[in-house]
């Protein structure tokens, strides 16, 4: 496999930012050495890589970081053009759209989904599950407008869109098992809801997504760990 000692992926198992460069490097077929960072405690390596933005993902390429999972993604696409399918269209404007959407996915469905998740009161949970289901169902709409009839956003092939969502696969479905709700309806949203069966079973998705049952025990223990920081500080 290509990369190997080339490359090494500073990051953290539950983070779906993390999963999206994992997804990347799988389809491309690419070895890396994965180091997995300490969050509560960070690492030089980390901290001197990414010193911007201090977080993961950081990707070192022959000792070069590379920071934000979409940059990495494309970075990974036109570094190793050839080892893989491609992630982005060799036409302007079906990449511009397909950058458009995997901007939308992030400024929209996960800062809806992480303020259902994390929201300070219930009225602002719901609001962002309110509108995490609206994103939802626009998606639905672009699946359709990209993939012009074929499997996945970027068309017969997985693309950039389909890894930035693929990314958050694990997640979503640890907030359905935990919620109780369905956020890929196969009724309102046919089309999404085959998506992420197909998606699933890629061999690259088995080989990046983490476990849906280990990120419902990490979301729980946040939770609590949320809940006692909130007690202690109204003691």
């Amino acid at each position: 496999m290509a990369g190997g000692d080339d490359l090494k992926l500073i990051g953290a198992w539950p983070s779906p930012f993390v999963t999206r460069v994992k997804l990347a490097l799988s389809f491309n077929g690419l070895s890396f050495e994965n180091v997995e960072e300490d969050i509560s405690n960070k690492s030089e390596l980390l901290l001197s890589s990414n010193p911007v933005h201090k977080k993961v993902p950081v990707l070192l390429h022959k000792g070069k970081p590379i920071c934000e999972s979409v940059v990495i993604v494309q970075y990974i696409d036109e570094a190793f053009a050839g080892t893989g399918p491609s992630l982005l269209s060799s036409d302007p404007h079906e990449r511009a759209v397909a950058r458009f959407w995997a901007a939308y996915i992030d400024d929209k469905l996960v800062a809806s989904w992480m303020q259902s998740f994390r929201g300070k009161t219930e009225e602002e949970k719901s609001e962002g599950t309110k509108q995490m289901f609206a994103a939802v169902e626009t998606l639905e709409g672009a699946l359709r407008e990209c993939s012009k009839g074929e499997e996945y956003f970027g068309g017969e092939s997985v693309g950039l869109v389909d890894v930035s969502l693929g990314s958050l696969l694990s997640w979503l479905k640890a907030t359905e098992v935990m919620s109780g709700a369905k956020i890929f309806d196969p009724v309102k949203t046919p089309l999404l809801a085959a998506w992420v069966e197909r998606f699933g079973e890629l061999d690259g998705a088995k080989t990046a997504l983490p476990d849906v049952d280990r990120v419902v025990e990490f979301a729980k223990m946040r939770q609590a760990q949320a809940a006692a920081a909130a007690a202690a500080s109204e003691n």
